[in-house]
Protein backbone atom coordinates (compact mmCIF):
# COMPACT_ATOMS: atom_id res chain seq x y z
CA UNK A 1 0.00 0.00 0.00
CA UNK A 2 1.69 2.76 -1.49
CA UNK A 3 -1.14 5.43 -2.19
CA UNK A 4 -3.44 7.23 0.01
CA UNK A 5 -6.23 5.41 -1.86
CA UNK A 6 -4.57 2.16 -1.33
CA UNK A 7 -4.51 2.78 2.63
CA UNK A 8 -7.45 4.30 3.13
CA UNK A 9 -9.40 1.54 1.72
CA UNK A 10 -7.60 -1.37 3.55
CA UNK A 11 -8.49 1.04 7.07
CA UNK A 12 -11.97 1.58 5.61
CA UNK A 13 -12.14 -2.08 5.51
CA UNK A 14 -11.29 -2.92 8.53
CA UNK A 15 -13.66 -0.46 10.15
CA UNK A 16 -16.65 -1.83 8.34
CA UNK A 17 -16.14 -5.12 9.07
CA UNK A 18 -18.73 -6.16 12.02
CA UNK A 19 -17.00 -9.69 12.28
CA UNK A 20 -13.33 -8.20 13.19
CA UNK A 21 -11.41 -10.46 10.93
CA UNK A 22 -8.92 -8.47 11.16
CA UNK A 23 -8.61 -9.30 14.74
CA UNK A 24 -9.70 -13.23 14.57
CA UNK A 25 -6.61 -13.57 11.99
CA UNK A 26 -3.99 -12.21 14.60
CA UNK A 27 -5.69 -14.37 17.36
CA UNK A 28 -5.31 -17.31 14.88
CA UNK A 29 -1.86 -16.90 13.88
CA UNK A 30 -0.14 -17.67 16.92
CA UNK A 31 -1.82 -20.11 19.50
CA UNK A 32 -2.66 -19.36 23.06
CA UNK A 33 -2.60 -15.41 21.66
CA UNK A 34 -5.91 -13.45 23.37
CA UNK A 35 -7.84 -10.36 22.26
CA UNK A 36 -8.98 -7.66 25.36
CA UNK A 37 -11.69 -5.18 23.80
CA UNK A 38 -12.14 -1.92 25.24
CA UNK A 39 -15.07 0.28 25.10
CA UNK A 40 -14.28 4.50 24.18
CA UNK A 41 -12.53 7.69 25.85
CA UNK A 42 -9.79 5.80 27.50
CA UNK A 43 -7.77 2.42 28.44
CA UNK A 44 -3.84 2.01 29.15
CA UNK A 45 -3.30 0.38 25.77
CA UNK A 46 0.09 -0.43 26.76
CA UNK A 47 -0.77 -2.94 29.88
CA UNK A 48 -3.12 -5.10 27.76
CA UNK A 49 0.00 -5.23 24.51
CA UNK A 50 2.23 -5.98 27.43
CA UNK A 51 0.30 -8.96 28.52
CA UNK A 52 0.51 -10.51 25.21
CA UNK A 53 -2.83 -9.11 24.04
CA UNK A 54 -4.19 -7.48 21.06
CA UNK A 55 -6.22 -4.37 22.73
CA UNK A 56 -9.54 -4.27 20.12
CA UNK A 57 -11.01 -1.22 20.06
CA UNK A 58 -14.93 -1.31 20.09
CA UNK A 59 -16.81 1.78 19.63
CA UNK A 60 -20.01 0.54 18.62
CA UNK A 61 -22.19 -1.10 15.73
CA UNK A 62 -22.14 1.81 13.45
CA UNK A 63 -24.93 2.46 11.22
CA UNK A 64 -24.29 -0.89 9.27
CA UNK A 65 -26.00 -2.68 12.72
CA UNK A 66 -29.66 -3.84 13.12
CA UNK A 67 -30.48 -3.72 16.82
CA UNK A 68 -32.49 -5.85 18.23
CA UNK A 69 -31.36 -7.95 21.36
CA UNK A 70 -29.85 -4.71 22.42
CA UNK A 71 -32.95 -2.96 22.81
CA UNK A 72 -34.25 -5.86 25.43
CA UNK A 73 -31.26 -4.43 27.82
CA UNK A 74 -31.65 -0.61 27.65
CA UNK A 75 -34.20 1.99 27.61
CA UNK A 76 -34.80 3.80 24.77
CA UNK A 77 -33.87 7.19 26.32
CA UNK A 78 -29.89 6.41 25.93
CA UNK A 79 -27.30 6.40 23.60
CA UNK A 80 -27.23 3.64 21.09
CA UNK A 81 -23.79 2.94 21.44
CA UNK A 82 -24.08 0.44 24.97
CA UNK A 83 -27.36 -1.04 23.04
CA UNK A 84 -25.36 -2.08 19.50
CA UNK A 85 -22.42 -3.35 22.08
CA UNK A 86 -24.72 -5.72 23.22
CA UNK A 87 -26.17 -6.43 19.66
CA UNK A 88 -22.00 -7.23 18.62
CA UNK A 89 -22.00 -9.94 21.60
CA UNK A 90 -25.18 -11.34 21.25
CA UNK A 91 -25.16 -11.89 17.70
CA UNK A 92 -21.57 -13.99 18.66
CA UNK A 93 -19.55 -11.03 16.88
CA UNK A 94 -17.17 -10.76 19.55
CA UNK A 95 -17.06 -14.78 20.47
CA UNK A 96 -13.41 -14.70 19.88
CA UNK A 97 -12.90 -11.77 22.48
CA UNK A 98 -11.28 -13.18 25.52
CA UNK A 99 -11.70 -9.87 27.99
CA UNK A 100 -13.63 -6.77 27.94
CA UNK A 101 -12.54 -3.27 30.03
CA UNK A 102 -15.07 -0.86 29.94
CA UNK A 103 -13.97 2.45 31.06
CA UNK A 104 -15.64 5.17 33.02
CA UNK A 105 -17.76 7.01 30.73
CA UNK A 106 -21.11 7.18 32.60
CA UNK A 107 -23.31 5.50 34.24
CA UNK A 108 -24.63 3.63 31.34
CA UNK A 109 -20.98 1.88 30.69
CA UNK A 110 -20.90 1.02 34.10
CA UNK A 111 -24.11 -0.89 34.03
CA UNK A 112 -22.65 -2.11 30.54
CA UNK A 113 -19.94 -4.29 32.45
CA UNK A 114 -22.15 -5.93 35.28
CA UNK A 115 -24.41 -6.95 31.94
CA UNK A 116 -21.46 -8.25 30.33
CA UNK A 117 -20.28 -10.43 33.19
CA UNK A 118 -23.67 -11.68 33.64
CA UNK A 119 -24.20 -12.42 30.08
CA UNK A 120 -20.75 -13.65 29.05
CA UNK A 121 -19.58 -15.31 32.32
CA UNK A 122 -16.50 -16.52 30.22
CA UNK A 123 -15.11 -13.69 29.14
CA UNK A 124 -12.45 -11.56 31.88
CA UNK A 125 -14.03 -8.02 32.72
CA UNK A 126 -13.02 -4.93 33.93
CA UNK A 127 -14.58 -1.80 34.81
CA UNK A 128 -11.73 0.51 34.94
CA UNK A 129 -12.40 3.79 36.87
CA UNK A 130 -10.01 6.47 36.08
CA UNK A 131 -8.91 9.05 39.37
CA UNK A 132 -11.25 12.56 38.95
CA UNK A 133 -8.83 14.14 41.56
CA UNK A 134 -5.52 14.93 40.22
CA UNK A 135 -3.48 15.22 42.89
CA UNK A 136 -0.68 12.85 42.36
CA UNK A 137 -0.26 12.09 45.72
CA UNK A 138 -4.67 11.05 45.74
CA UNK A 139 -5.63 10.62 42.16
CA UNK A 140 -2.15 9.64 41.25
CA UNK A 141 -1.76 6.50 44.09
CA UNK A 142 -5.60 5.54 43.42
CA UNK A 143 -4.44 4.84 39.88
CA UNK A 144 -1.36 3.17 40.44
CA UNK A 145 -3.16 1.07 42.31
CA UNK A 146 -6.09 1.07 39.46
CA UNK A 147 -3.16 -0.24 36.82
CA UNK A 148 -2.00 -3.07 39.32
CA UNK A 149 -5.29 -4.46 39.34
CA UNK A 150 -5.91 -4.35 35.78
CA UNK A 151 -2.44 -5.65 35.42
CA UNK A 152 -3.33 -8.65 37.96
CA UNK A 153 -6.38 -9.38 36.10
CA UNK A 154 -4.28 -9.89 32.59
CA UNK A 155 -2.12 -12.01 33.97
CA UNK A 156 -4.43 -14.40 35.56
CA UNK A 157 -6.27 -14.65 31.67
CA UNK A 158 -2.97 -15.01 30.23
CA UNK A 159 -1.64 -17.39 32.69
CA UNK A 160 1.91 -15.28 32.47
CA UNK A 161 3.70 -12.52 34.04
CA UNK A 162 3.83 -8.93 32.73
CA UNK A 163 6.99 -7.68 33.74
CA UNK A 164 8.40 -4.15 34.05
CA UNK A 165 10.44 -4.22 30.80
CA UNK A 166 7.56 -5.97 28.87
CA UNK A 167 5.50 -2.72 29.96
CA UNK A 168 8.52 -0.46 29.10
CA UNK A 169 8.80 -1.83 25.57
CA UNK A 170 4.74 -1.64 24.91
CA UNK A 171 4.99 1.93 26.21
CA UNK A 172 8.10 2.62 23.69
CA UNK A 173 5.81 1.66 21.08
CA UNK A 174 2.65 3.48 21.98
CA UNK A 175 4.96 6.35 22.57
CA UNK A 176 5.97 6.29 19.16
CA UNK A 177 1.97 5.53 17.91
CA UNK A 178 0.96 8.91 19.88
CA UNK A 179 3.80 10.42 18.27
CA UNK A 180 2.95 9.77 14.70
CA UNK A 181 -0.64 10.71 15.45
CA UNK A 182 -0.03 14.10 16.85
CA UNK A 183 2.31 14.35 13.64
CA UNK A 184 -0.77 13.10 11.38
CA UNK A 185 -2.88 15.93 13.16
CA UNK A 186 -0.29 18.86 12.58
CA UNK A 187 -0.09 18.09 8.94
CA UNK A 188 -3.85 17.65 8.87
CA UNK A 189 -4.60 21.20 10.37
CA UNK A 190 -1.85 22.50 8.44
CA UNK A 191 -2.89 21.08 5.13
CA UNK A 192 -6.93 20.05 5.45
CA UNK A 193 -6.97 19.32 1.88
CA UNK A 194 -4.16 16.62 2.01
CA UNK A 195 -5.45 14.95 4.71
CA UNK A 196 -8.97 14.96 4.99
CA UNK A 197 -10.85 14.02 8.01
CA UNK A 198 -13.16 11.08 6.95
CA UNK A 199 -9.68 9.35 5.99
CA UNK A 200 -7.81 10.31 8.60
CA UNK A 201 -11.04 8.76 11.19
CA UNK A 202 -10.81 5.91 9.45
CA UNK A 203 -7.16 5.36 10.06
CA UNK A 204 -7.69 6.53 13.57
CA UNK A 205 -10.73 3.54 13.72
CA UNK A 206 -8.44 1.12 12.09
CA UNK A 207 -5.08 1.26 14.24
CA UNK A 208 -7.48 0.76 17.23
CA UNK A 209 -8.19 -2.79 15.55
CA UNK A 210 -4.62 -4.03 14.47
CA UNK A 211 -1.10 -4.14 16.65
CA UNK A 212 0.27 -1.23 17.12
CA UNK A 213 2.91 -1.63 14.77
CA UNK A 214 0.75 -2.15 12.01
CA UNK A 215 -0.53 1.34 12.63
CA UNK A 216 2.72 2.89 13.04
CA UNK A 217 3.52 1.74 9.64
CA UNK A 218 0.53 2.48 8.48
CA UNK A 219 0.65 6.33 9.76
CA UNK A 220 4.16 6.52 8.26
CA UNK A 221 2.99 5.50 4.80
CA UNK A 222 -0.18 7.71 4.66
CA UNK A 223 1.59 10.57 6.30
CA UNK A 224 3.90 10.02 3.02
CA UNK A 225 1.68 9.42 0.65
CA UNK A 226 -0.48 12.12 1.19
CA UNK A 227 2.38 14.96 1.27
CA UNK A 228 3.43 13.42 -2.52
CA UNK A 229 -0.59 13.92 -3.77
CA UNK A 230 -1.51 16.71 -5.34
CA UNK A 231 -4.95 17.59 -4.02
CA UNK A 232 -7.02 20.80 -4.86
CA UNK A 233 -7.06 22.92 -2.39
CA UNK A 234 -10.84 24.77 -1.61
CA UNK A 235 -12.16 27.78 -0.33
CA UNK A 236 -13.46 25.99 2.53
CA UNK A 237 -13.93 27.33 6.42
CA UNK A 238 -11.59 25.51 9.20
CA UNK A 239 -13.45 23.86 11.86
CA UNK A 240 -13.01 22.40 15.27
CA UNK A 241 -15.50 19.03 16.09
CA UNK A 242 -16.47 18.76 20.07
CA UNK A 243 -18.64 16.34 21.77
CA UNK A 244 -18.08 13.29 20.17
CA UNK A 245 -15.69 11.48 22.22
CA UNK A 246 -17.66 8.18 22.84
CA UNK A 247 -20.52 7.56 20.71
CA UNK A 248 -18.97 7.76 17.07
CA UNK A 249 -20.50 9.19 14.49
CA UNK A 250 -21.48 7.68 11.17
CA UNK A 251 -18.63 8.16 8.47
CA UNK A 252 -21.00 9.72 5.71
CA UNK A 253 -21.86 12.44 9.15
CA UNK A 254 -18.40 13.37 8.47
CA UNK A 255 -18.32 13.31 4.62
CA UNK A 256 -21.68 15.45 4.79
CA UNK A 257 -19.69 18.10 6.90
CA UNK A 258 -16.91 18.39 4.27
CA UNK A 259 -18.69 18.77 1.67
CA UNK A 260 -20.54 21.38 3.07
CA UNK A 261 -17.76 23.41 2.88
CA UNK A 262 -15.86 22.51 6.20
CA UNK A 263 -12.17 21.92 6.70
CA UNK A 264 -12.34 19.67 10.09
CA UNK A 265 -9.10 20.83 11.76
CA UNK A 266 -9.60 19.64 15.03
CA UNK A 267 -12.03 16.99 16.74
CA UNK A 268 -12.46 14.51 20.17
CA UNK A 269 -13.11 11.64 17.83
CA UNK A 270 -11.28 8.17 18.80
CA UNK A 271 -9.37 9.99 22.11
CA UNK A 272 -8.04 6.51 23.10
CA UNK A 273 -4.87 7.14 21.42
CA UNK A 274 -4.61 11.29 21.95
CA UNK A 275 -5.62 10.91 25.16
CA UNK A 276 -2.05 11.12 26.73
CA UNK A 277 -0.33 14.48 25.00
CA UNK A 278 2.92 13.71 26.05
CA UNK A 279 5.45 10.68 26.20
CA UNK A 280 5.05 8.44 29.12
CA UNK A 281 8.50 8.25 30.88
CA UNK A 282 10.62 5.08 30.28
CA UNK A 283 12.93 5.83 33.14
CA UNK A 284 10.93 5.24 36.48
CA UNK A 285 8.65 2.31 37.55
CA UNK A 286 6.07 1.70 34.17
CA UNK A 287 2.68 1.74 36.67
CA UNK A 288 3.73 5.14 38.07
CA UNK A 289 4.31 6.14 34.45
CA UNK A 290 1.66 6.21 33.13
CA UNK A 291 -0.56 7.22 36.17
CA UNK A 292 1.81 10.58 35.82
CA UNK A 293 1.12 10.73 32.20
CA UNK A 294 -2.58 10.37 33.07
CA UNK A 295 -2.66 12.91 35.77
CA UNK A 296 -0.57 15.33 34.20
CA UNK A 297 -0.73 15.51 30.71
CA UNK A 298 -4.39 14.20 29.56
CA UNK A 299 -6.70 16.38 27.41
CA UNK A 300 -9.89 17.50 28.76
CA UNK A 301 -13.19 16.10 27.73
CA UNK A 302 -16.90 15.54 29.48
CA UNK A 303 -15.47 12.58 31.34
CA UNK A 304 -12.80 14.07 33.07
CA UNK A 305 -13.39 17.17 36.34
CA UNK A 306 -12.13 20.25 35.88
CA UNK A 307 -11.46 21.36 39.29
CA UNK A 308 -10.77 25.46 38.71
CA UNK A 309 -13.55 27.85 38.09
CA UNK A 310 -13.48 29.32 34.53
CA UNK A 311 -11.52 26.69 33.45
CA UNK A 312 -13.87 24.94 32.10
CA UNK A 313 -13.37 25.04 27.91
CA UNK A 314 -10.06 26.47 28.28
CA UNK A 315 -8.71 23.36 26.83
CA UNK A 316 -10.68 23.65 24.03
CA UNK A 317 -10.15 27.44 23.31
CA UNK A 318 -6.31 26.91 23.48
CA UNK A 319 -6.43 23.55 21.27
CA UNK A 320 -8.85 25.74 18.78
CA UNK A 321 -6.10 28.58 18.54
CA UNK A 322 -3.21 26.04 17.74
CA UNK A 323 -5.15 24.38 14.94
CA UNK A 324 -6.46 27.55 13.36
CA UNK A 325 -9.95 26.50 13.33
CA UNK A 326 -12.20 29.99 12.55
CA UNK A 327 -14.90 28.46 14.39
CA UNK A 328 -16.86 24.85 16.14
CA UNK A 329 -19.46 22.50 15.63
CA UNK A 330 -20.43 20.47 18.79
CA UNK A 331 -22.08 17.50 17.81
CA UNK A 332 -23.45 15.47 20.44
CA UNK A 333 -24.38 12.13 20.32
CA UNK A 334 -28.39 11.77 21.36
CA UNK A 335 -28.69 10.93 25.02
CA UNK A 336 -24.90 11.34 25.95
CA UNK A 337 -25.46 13.20 29.27
CA UNK A 338 -21.83 13.85 30.15
CA UNK A 339 -21.26 15.66 26.41
CA UNK A 340 -24.65 17.39 26.97
CA UNK A 341 -24.21 19.10 30.22
CA UNK A 342 -20.56 20.20 29.08
CA UNK A 343 -22.31 21.51 26.04
CA UNK A 344 -23.59 24.77 27.21
CA UNK A 345 -20.23 25.41 29.73
CA UNK A 346 -17.90 25.31 26.97
CA UNK A 347 -19.99 27.50 24.23
CA UNK A 348 -20.26 29.58 26.99
CA UNK A 349 -16.64 29.94 26.63
CA UNK A 350 -16.33 29.91 22.99
CA UNK A 351 -18.96 33.24 22.74
CA UNK A 352 -17.00 34.79 25.53
CA UNK A 353 -13.60 34.28 23.24
CA UNK A 354 -15.60 35.70 20.43
CA UNK A 355 -14.88 31.96 18.39
CA UNK A 356 -18.42 31.48 16.00
CA UNK A 357 -20.45 28.00 16.70
CA UNK A 358 -23.10 25.68 15.98
CA UNK A 359 -24.69 22.65 17.80
CA UNK A 360 -26.63 19.51 16.81
CA UNK A 361 -27.22 15.91 17.61
CA UNK A 362 -26.93 12.93 16.16
CA UNK A 363 -26.86 8.86 16.83
CA UNK A 364 -24.01 6.09 15.11
CA UNK A 365 -26.95 5.08 13.29
CA UNK A 366 -28.00 8.33 11.90
CA UNK A 367 -29.36 7.88 7.64
CA UNK A 368 -30.55 11.52 6.29
CA UNK A 369 -27.38 13.39 6.39
CA UNK A 370 -28.99 16.27 4.20
CA UNK A 371 -30.34 18.44 7.32
CA UNK A 372 -26.48 17.89 8.41
CA UNK A 373 -24.95 19.24 5.78
CA UNK A 374 -27.39 22.34 5.33
CA UNK A 375 -27.01 23.50 8.69
CA UNK A 376 -23.29 22.98 8.12
CA UNK A 377 -22.91 24.53 5.11
CA UNK A 378 -25.10 27.49 6.33
CA UNK A 379 -22.37 27.73 9.72
CA UNK A 380 -19.69 28.06 7.10
CA UNK A 381 -21.03 30.62 4.78
CA UNK A 382 -21.79 32.59 7.56
CA UNK A 383 -18.23 32.52 8.79
CA UNK A 384 -17.33 33.74 5.46
CA UNK A 385 -19.58 36.48 5.60
CA UNK A 386 -19.34 37.49 8.75
CA UNK A 387 -16.59 36.42 10.85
Amino acid sequence: MTTTAEIVSRCEAIFEDLDFTAARAWKDAVPGRKVVGFLPLYAPLELIHAAGCLPLGLFGGGDKLEVIHGDAFYQSYICRIPRSTVELGMTKRLDFVDGMIFPFVCDVIRNLSGMWKIMFPNVWTKFFDTPQNFDPEIGGSYYVAELQEMRDGLETLTGRKVSDDDLRRSIALYNENRRLVRQLYTFRARQPWKAPTSEVYLLMRAGLMIDVAEHNALLVRYMAAAEKEDRPKRDNVRVAIYGSFCEQPPLNLIKSIEMAGCYVVEDDYILVNRFLTEDVALDIDPLEALATAYIAHSVETSCKYVPREGEKGKFHVDQIRKAGAEGVIYATPSFCDPALLDRPMICKKLTEEGIPHISFKYAENSGQMQPVREQAGTFADSIKLWS
